[in-house]
């Protein structure tokens, strides 16, 4: 599919101005089956020679919709589609910027007429729109009006299409040298584009098929044209050269992604993985017991101790922030928690906020219940339990086994299948290795995401 537009600014930088109007057909390749236009409210002046130029006033873009009112609407309806334009990408920098000011990143790609043009169309003196179109007989309405030119546009794109016999591989006619410069010359851009746009892992190899990258999406097909066309660190830009090609698995579940891409980096060491040949997590909570049998608690680096902690975090900051909403929700001791160092009572008995466990003032056992509650919240789910979620296609179901808080592995069953006991469910696992970062994995996502169904057994 692709989305043919035209965009009017109030000047020509994206840094500085400002888009005024947008007008897209959408195209899938035969005939535009849909548009959608608008005026929008650059909350800034445009200048007379720019009126002077497209016709549209202050006056005119007063009521209309700023940028971010119509935002949403624009990522919906270009989604999985090639955005087309003449000089594509001065407009698509402009859409991008005004994204960026959102806090966004709007990622599509792109196709550029004036570049097709030049190819298939050899030995015009000049390919821009109102000039190439004049040659070809290609009518211009409202020029300089974002409708009037996107509509040229399309009709360019079909005559280019015609020109091809309607290749349906007009889309890789796009120059890779703009977004996709520096690919090593054996990485086929075909290739890329024909990923899917699908759940699963991906693999990037060098020129001796040795593992470089690992990576996991929700979209393969999207994440890895982002590696491909927005590398910027030396690293990246170093990876993305070495790219020499590229498999991928589908999973379906993106929790299975994760703990696929995961185990695989542990185990594969991909030369540009960093974060998971060791624990993605840096801090960890531990708990234990004093001299008179008070459960405490204590933040340590993971990397100090070979003890598994009970949960993790990212940085100390986080780890402390954490520890003191749970400690202030639980009512347990500051000082016990190693929150507040002293020979005596902790800060929040002070203000009675602690109960006197750090001076022996509480009884262990009603002490030590609150604590337990607090581990309890940390832990994975302590029973036998069967996470299911999507699988590979519409018939296929994901299968996450936990027993006694223990990750042992993942799998699919067909929902074709008029009955399924446990016991065939289980015999579906593919038997896979605990550790601290896949229970963490667990418990990030089972905290912040829904799954189909919990089985327990």
């Amino acid at each position: 599919m692709f989305a043919i537009l035209d965009i009017e600014t109030t000047g020509g930088s994206p840094k500085t101005e400002k888009i005024t109007e947008i007008a897209i057909f959408f195209h899938d390749g035969q005939t535009v089956v849909d548009e959608w236009s608008t005026l929008i409210n650059p909350e800034k002046s445009i200048p007379y020679f720019i009126t002077g130029l497209t016709g549209i006033t202050n006056e005119m873009v007063a009521d209309a919709p700023r940028f971010y009112e119509i935002a949403k609407e624009l990522v919906e309806r270009t989604e999985n589609h090639t955005i087309v334009g003449h000089n594509v990408n001065f407009d698509y920098s402009f859409i991008k910027s005004e994204f960026k000011h959102l806090g966004f990143n709007y990622d599509r790609n792109t196709l550029c007429t004036i570049k097709l043009s030049r190819k298939i169309l050899p030995g015009h003196k000049s390919y821009s729109l109102g000039k190439i179109c004049k040659e070809l007989g290609i009518e211009i309405r409202d020029r300089h009006r974002a409708a009037g030119d996107a509509l040229a546009t399309v009709k360019l794109f079909e005559l280019l299409r015609e020109k091809q016999n309607g290749s349906p591989d007009l889309t890789l006619m796009a120059e890779p040298a703009g977004r996709y410069k520096n690919l090593n010359e054996n990485l086929v851009v075909d290739d890329i584009l024909n990923l899917p746009e699908e759940c699963g892992t991906y693999y990037f190899f060098d020129e001796k098929n040795q593992l470089l990258y690992i990576g996991k999406s929700k979209n393969i097909r999207h994440r890895v044209l982002s590696h491909l066309g927005n590398a910027t660190s030396k690293r990246a830009l170093e990876m993305k050269e070495r790219i020499h090609s590229i498999s991928y698995e589908l999973t379906g579940s993106e929790l299975i992604a994760l703990l696929k891409e995961s185990r695989e980096i542990k185990d594969q060491k991909p030369i540009y993985n960093r974060a998971q040949k060791r624990s993605s997590y840096y801090w960890g909570l531990y708990s234990g017991r004093d001299e008179y049998g008070y459960t405490t608690f204590k933040l340590m680096k993971i990397s100090e101790t070979p003890d598994d902690p009970v949960t993790c975090y990212n940085n100390k900051k986080e780890a402390r922030e954490s520890l003191t909403r749970m400690v202030e929700k639980n009512w347990l001791c500051q000082k016990l928690s190693g929150l507040y160092q002293t020979d005596g009572a902790c800060f929040h008995h002070s203000i009675r906020q602690c109960n006197g466990a750090c001076i022996q003032g509480e009884s262990v056992s009603v002490y030590n219940k609150r604590a337990e509650a607090l581990l309890d919240s940390l832990k994975l789910d302590r029973g036998n339990v069967l996470i299911i979620d999507n699988g590979r296609s519409p018939d296929e179901r994901s299968l996450v086994r936990i027993e006694k808080g223990m990750y042992l592995g993942y799998g699919y069953i067909s929902v074709n299948d008029s009955y399924l006991s446990i016991e065939q469910m289980l015999d579906s696992i593919h038997p896979a290795l605990d550790n601290r970062d896949i229970r963490q994995i667990l418990k990030n996502w089972l905290k912040k995401n829904q799954v189909e169904k919990m089985l327990y057994y």
